[in-house]
This record gives C-alpha cells, sequence and structure tokens, in this order.
C-alpha cells in the first residue's frame, strides 16, 4: 500500500510546455503515472509527449477526473496556479517551484487547509510510491527511479530531493523497500512537514517504519518528536541529520531555504537530542540507516 498516490492517481502538470517540466512529463509517463492533462495559458490543442495541453485547470477537470497537479511554474506565477488547482477541486499538489515568496507559500497552505487540500513542497522533488507512480521529478528517469525505489515497508521523508533519492538507494541495497517517498521540500514554510505526514504512514498497515533526512534550522524534528511521542507512534523512526559543522559556525547557510538557525532550537545538536528522547535512532551516516531500521523492526 502507499501514502498520497496509487496506480491509479489521475494527474496533472501546470507549465508543461517549460523545459523542466516537458522532462518531468516524459520520466513521469515512463514511469507508469496517469498525466491526463497539462495546463500552459494561451497553448490550449498542442501535446507534450502525448499528453493534451489545455489553457486552464477547469478545462481539465471538465473532461475527466483529477487527482493531483504538478506546479512548474516561475515563482510569480505560482501562487496562481496553486488558487486555481485548489478552487478547481484538485486536492493534491506537488510544487517544485523554488524561490516563492514565503508571504505567498502561506496563502497557498491556509487556501488548501480552507479545501481540505494538500500540498507537498514546494521546493521539492515530488512523491514516488514504487512500483505504483510517480509525481515530479522524484528519482530522474524511469529507469533509474527503477533501481533506486522497490517496493516494501519503509516510509522516507527528506527536506532534501536529491537525498530522498539516496536514501531510498541505500535501503533498496540492504534489501528494504519503500511504500512512499516524500520530498517534502527545503523552503521555510512548506505544506506538509514530517509531523504532518505521519498520520497517513500510521494509517497505512503496510508501512512498518520510517526513514526521514533531516537539516538544520525550524522546528520540523521538534514537531515530529513530539508527535511521536504524544501520538505512541507505532512506527519505528530512523533519522539522518545533516549539516551537524553549521553548530561550530554560526551564521552558515547549509543550502535550503529552510536552513537558517534563528536560536538554539534549530541547531542540530538540539535536534538530535530532541529525536532521541522521543526514541526516534539517529544515524551517524546514512548508510547506517538500513541497520539501524533493522535492529528496530527486530530483523
Amino acid at each position: 500500500m502507499s501514502i498520497l498516490i496509487t496506480g491509479d492517481t489521475t494527474c496533472i502538470i501546470q507549465g508543461i510546455t517549460g523545459r523542466e517540466a516537458v522532462s518531468m512529463t516524459r520520466e513521469c509517463l515512463d514511469y507508469g503515472t496517469k498525466i491526463v492533462g497539462g495546463v500552459t495559458p494561451g497553448r490550449r490543442g498542442r501535446d507534450v509527449h502525448g499528453v493534451p495541453v489545455y489553457d486552464t485547470v477547469e478545462q481539465v477537470v471538465k473532461k475527466t477526473r483529477v487527482d493531483a497537479s504538478v506546479i512548474s511554474v516561475p515563482p510569480a506565477f505560482a501562487r496562481d496556479a496553486a488558487f486555481e488547482a485548489i478552487e478547481a477541486g484538485v486536492r493534491l499538489l506537488v510544487i517544485v517551484t523554488e524561490n516563492i515568496p514565503r508571504f505567498e507559500v502561506a496563502q497557498m497552505v491556509e487556501l488548501a487547509e480552507l479545501r481540505g487540500a494538500r500540498i507537498i513542497g514546494p521546493n521539492c522533488l515530488g512523491v514516488l510510491s514504487p512500483g505504483e507512480a510517480k509525481i515530479g521529478g522524484l528519482g530522474g528517469r524511469a529507469v533509474d527511479a527503477r533501481k533506486a525505489f522497490t517496493k516494501g515497508r519503509v516510509g522516507v521523508m527528506s527536506r532534501s530531493g536529491g537525498m530522498t533519492t539516496e536514501i531510498c538507494n541505500t535501503l533498496s541495497a540492504a534489501g528494504l523497500g519503500q511504500s512512499t517517498a516524500v520530498s517534502i521540500g527545503g523552503d521555510a514554510i512548506i505544506g506538509s512537514s514530517y509531523a504532518e505526514l505521519m498520520p497517513l504512514f500510521e494509517a497505512d498497515p503496510e508501512t512498518e517504519a520510517i526513514a526521514i533526512y533531516s537539516e538544520p534550522g525550524g522546528r520540523m524534528e521538534a514537531d515530529l518528536a513530539r508527535w511521536v511521542t504524544d501520538h505512541k507512534s507505532r512506527l519505528p523512526v530512523v533519522a539522518f541529520m545533516a549539516g551537524r559543522f553549521m553548530d561550530a559556525m554560526p551564521g552558515m547557510r547549509f543550502g535550503h531555504a529552510g536552513t537558517i538557525v534563528e536560536g538554539k532550537a534549530d541547531t542540530t545538536a538540539e535536534k538530535i537530542e530532541r529525536m532521541r528522547a522521543a526514541g526516534i535512532a539517529v544515524a551517524e551516516r546514512i548508510e547506517d540507516i538500513p541497520a539501524l531500521v533493522k535492529q528496530k523492526l527486530g530483523r
């Protein structure tokens, strides 16, 4: 089983005629994702790799069911694209665009909550359920994604898109497949944090453990530790904390917009301490994750 997407999930791509979106469309189609349309205003009647292009999301939803949308548009148009999809009834938005102003991201997240939709990202590579579908650029080409991601029982969440693939590849090499992998995004404000996705994994009977890749900055790890403790989660969690060197280098930026350390609670040392206090195992190296997962599962 998987969360968020399955082989039956229908998807559109907003901004489909853009260079990166064209490549992403090919990758997703090759993986087996059901892309039922694309949206670029003024380009109706064209097609991208056989996917029909429309001017608006509404035109697509009038023709077919749309479960999800990948938003790959310039930052200046991302909020309008998200609003359009949400108001058209799309309930899962994967926003790959980065450099969207925080205030506009906050507006998108608030509208999604009001309409019962979920946002993954922005500044993410999307979602992949091995053997089912991939929405976004996660894993790259289908042939590569099939090697790195294998079907199994470990849920994966990561603030880094590239490291999502790296962790899944490491798990797969150790014989541990994944139920669903989610690149949650590297911005300061995102639509779905670790703690907000945990209930979905918790409700999935085929997910038996969670692996996460984390970075300095923000409160997501503290929220995750609190959620695991408060809900007495059945799922063992193994985490890798990157950027430990930043604790000795005040003011250092790690790369993602969300890695700004604003106080002691944002430091890697504090995050590791909180997670361990909640029973979350913290790996010293990424290659240690599979052994810790197996240990937690008693294998």
